[in-house]
């Protein structure tokens, strides 16, 4: 993810001490002035000696001197102590692994000092740290989970082949079993791969012009075994020639999942249309479906990591081809727009800008 630089509002206060406060130390001081002349003139009135006066004036001012520091120090605890050794403890809970801790700002919204906006600006951080401890989690649950079947599958097959006697129709559908799996669980591995690629590091895409509408017929050839094997009706409507400014090797993996996908969610007989147009800013390309679609609450989650709006095709998939669409297409500054309806298929939109992505851009992804 891209760093965010931080803004607060202009009117936040810079300093805690105000100048009224300094004025009202001075007031103060100005009264105790007066008291303690009242004082002398009071014991000149009763003629009272030298060392009585002296005497008087050291405990007028020493009890003045700690009512004072009582004040100042009071003032200190309030606006520097406890704000401080909250923000400790809640940084010690947070080391320790409690990303719950949250800690109240001291004044509300309008009237937010500096020491307000830390808290603000540290609760926000935990929160993200939360998050990002609970996508990890999630991750590390998710990549377990899609491994353990193939893995599972391998090791039966592998005892089954250990059999004395086994037919050798048998033997060749274990095998195929075996090496499905493998296939599945190297699938999954280059995709996480990838994605760490893409999400972990700087990366600066190798950006060339170069023409999307041949790039986009050599991809849907790749899967001309797959149409003739679910007899699928392909369309396609592309321009004869397209120039874009992108990384070709990133874009080809995103064609190839799409096209995929279209396949994999197309029943037999169903047909797929792959649509390309251009104008002086943008390149625009579809690939439409007649397959099963999908539901609203499928399309808000469909780019997120492992998810799988429809498990009967799970085991055809591991869940990551859409996330590394998205993350492509960020990289491309492009841009991806899904229309779908259950029962209907789906409509996958990708859009990019003819003149490539900003290349003096730095892209920096959280690592």
């Amino acid at each position: 993810m891209r760093r965010k630089s931080v803004s607060h509002n202009n009117t936040m206060k810079k300093v805690r001490f105000v100048l009224s406060l300094f004025a009202a130390y001075w007031v103060v001081l100005l009264l105790m002035s007066g008291v303690h002349t009242g004082l002398l003139v009071l014991m000149d009135r009763f003629q009272c000696g030298g060392v009585v006066q002296s005497a008087v004036a050291m405990a007028y001012w020493g009890i003045v001197a700690a009512g004072i520091a009582w004040f100042a120090v009071g003032r200190i605890k309030n606006t520097y102590e406890i704000p401080m050794q909250q923000l400790a403890d809640a940084t010690s809970k947070v080391a320790a692994g409690d990303f719950s801790v949250y800690i109240p700002t001291l004044h509300t919204a309008d009237k937010m000092d500096y020491v307000d906006v830390m808290i603000k600006d540290f609760n926000k951080m935990v929160e993200e740290l939360g998050s990002i401890e609970t996508l990890k989690t999630d991750f590390v649950s998710n990549v377990s989970h899609e491994m353990k079947t193939p893995i599972a599958i391998m090791k039966n097959y592998a005892e089954l082949l250990q059999a004395d006697r086994i037919e050798d129709g048998l033997r060749k559908e274990y095998a195929e079993s075996i090496e499905n799996a493998a296939t599945r669980l190297s699938d999954l591995i280059v995709n996480i791969l990838k994605l760490n690629k893409l999400e972990n590091q700087r990366i600066t895409p190798e950006a060339e012009d170069y023409d999307v509408c041949r790039q986009l017929c050599e991809c849907i050839l790749q899967f001309e075994d797959a149409w003739d094997e679910k007899v699928i009706e392909l369309g396609t409507d592309i321009e004869d020639v397209a120039m874009v400014r992108a990384d070709a090797s990133l874009m080809e993996l995103v064609w190839n999942n799409l096209l995929g996908n279209a396949v994999k969610f197309t029943e037999p007989g169903g047909s797929v249309t792959v649509r390309q147009t251009s104008d002086e800013n943008y390149i625009r390309v579809s690939v439409s479906d007649t397959g099963c679609g999908m539901s609203q609450e499928s399309m808000k989650h469909i780019f997120d990591k492992f998810y799988q709006g429809d498990t009967s095709h799970s085991k055809e998939g591991n869940g990551l081809g859409l996330a590394l669409v998205k993350r492509v297409l960020e990289l491309m500054d492009g841009d991806i727009q899904i229309a779908s309806e259950e029962g209907k298929g789906s409509v996958f939109t990708v859009t990019l800008p003819v003149d490539g992505m900003n290349e003096n851009r730095e892209v920096y992804v959280h690592g």
